[in-house]
């Protein structure tokens, strides 16, 4: 089985769908893995680290054509600018798997379908114990959690932390996180860690 990975052409998307210390695993279950060059550049992994773990680089054309199982963090669904060029790229027996948005893309998802293309949907895999190591939502929804924090306390004009100083005493800023979920949760740590006063 060939597994291409493929560069994300959605404007400013640094993440890749498969970092170059996976591809040792895919190599061990007997799949060859062709990665798009420089699919890895915008995450940090420059080609020569696919290389070294035993990946082949090539042409986006080449991994469409070669490829029976393609990685995608945004597939055609998730990338209304660009991916309709990756629609016609797609060919029967194919499987694509990553980030598709299926319930707002419905047009796309057909047209997938109707090129005889199995699709995978990361983000409706069940979130249940023995889906775990699947569930990509939360992985990414602790990210945005943490970088709203982050934001939140660049934004604002004052400290997050209460100050104690010769000249006098500031309070701690007030957080005010809408919803619980994973996003959340980790804004909420995050802010806390910071020192500001929270709640949801």
């Amino acid at each position: 089985m060939i597994v291409g990975v493929l560069r994300e052409s959605f404007p400013r998307e640094r993440r890749v769908a498969l970092i170059p210390a996976l591809v040792l695993t895919l190599i061990k279950a007997r799949a060859e893995v062709l990665v798009e060059s420089g699919a890895g550049a915008d995450a940090g992994f420059p080609d020569a680290e696919y290389e070294a773990k035993g990946a082949r680089m090539a042409a986006r054309p080449e991994v469409f054509s070669r490829a029976e199982v393609i990685l995608m963090v945004r597939t055609p669904g998730a990338n209304p600018t660009a991916g309709a060029k990756d629609i016609t790229a797609l060919r029967d027996g194919q499987t694509l798997i990553g980030f598709s948005e299926p319930l707002g893309a419905h047009n796309v998802t057909k047209e997938i379908a109707a090129r005889g293309v199995s699709l995978f949907a990361m983000e409706l895999m069940p979130r249940i114990t023995r889906a775990q190591s699947m569930d990509a939502l939360s992985s990414m929804a602790t990210v945005t959690g943490y970088k709203a924090a982050l934001l939140a306390a660049t934004e604002l004009p004052r400290m997050f932390p209460m100050m104690m100083t010769a000249a006098g005493t500031i309070a701690p800023s007030r957080v005010f996180v809408i919803g619980a979920g994973v996003a959340g949760l980790q804004a909420i740590a995050s802010s806390r860690r910071l020192g500001a006063k929270v709640e949801a």
